[in-house]
């Protein structure tokens, strides 16, 4: 196998990616219509709880709406993520990714464009839902959107590593349902997505402390310090220990000799 031949597998498996999100034209306004019901009418009520305050890192006044804005652009990244690594559950179901799997290219390799494929979609999902909240006057420095690109893409990957991992682990389809809401909405409230860290430490310490051990806290911060052009290097190196344990923990849950996969089969 040469490069060539790798980089045409990983632009076929991104492009059929890319087609079947656009087929479901459902999934695309669901994934843009939760974030932007809460920037518009969850975030309008606590603007008169939280107000324009100082927020750090940036150390200036900052309202409200343009506090929650990058959590909410997490948020899309974990939905979508999840709902790639469902698709995986259906595949698997189907039978369409056993043909997949029987390539010649490796295992990690496939598992890995299936990953980077999800994360493209999802960054384009945030794009989009950025510029619609630019309309609602949350304006970012213009360097902000180029330097939050490989914020996104890190968070997407981890996020979307542990969507795999889940999948590697599920039988049917219906209990990876399942599996997602108990993983998603403890992950997403118990972070940073909607409220300072500094202020659910004043609330409660053992959550402040949940909120800290949780990756979707550092994703969260990560995307928030580059959209204002900065750099959290605690909340990089956070995201990049997490996906490498998640990706590896997947590319082992598919190995039909060592993973779940195979102990479900009684190897």
């Amino acid at each position: 196998m040469n490069p060539r031949q790798y980089a045409r597998c990983l632009g076929g498996i991104v492009a059929r990616e890319g087609l079947r999100f656009l087929r479901q034209r459902e999934r695309f306004f669901g994934a843009l219509v939760r974030p932007l019901v809460w920037l518009f009418i969850f975030a309008a009520g606590f603007r008169s709880v939280l107000g324009v305050s100082i927020i750090p890192p940036y150390q200036t006044y900052i309202l409200y709406e343009e506090y929650i804005v990058p959590g909410l652009a997490a948020m899309i990244l974990l939905f979508s993520g999840m709902q790639s690594s469902l698709s995986m559950v259906y595949d698997r179901e189907m039978g369409s990714m056993r043909m997949l799997m029987v390539s010649p290219f490796p295992r990690w390799y496939l598992l890995l464009c299936k990953l980077v494929a999800g994360a493209l979609v999802s960054i384009a999902q945030v794009y989009l839902f950025l510029l619609i909240a630019w309309f609602w006057e949350v304006e970012p420095p213009w360097i902000g959107y180029l330097l939050a690109f490989p914020a996104l893409l890190l968070s997407s990957l981890m996020l979307g590593a542990l969507g795999l991992l889940l999948s590697s682990a599920i039988k049917q389809l219906e209990n990876f349902a399942g599996v997602m809401n108990f993983v998603i909405f403890p992950m997403f409230f118990a972070s940073s997505a909607l409220y300072p860290l500094w202020r659910i430490r004043d609330s409660s310490v053992p959550l402040y402390e949940i909120c800290r051990f949780n990756p979707f806290t550092h994703a969260v911060e990560l995307i928030r310090f580059s959209l204002y052009g900065e750099v959290s290097w605690e909340a990089l190196a956070v995201v990049l220990v997490a996906l490498g344990l998640f990706l590896a923990g997947a590319i082992i849950g598919y190995d039909p000799a060592r993973g779940l996969m195979a102990r479900r089969r009684g190897v």
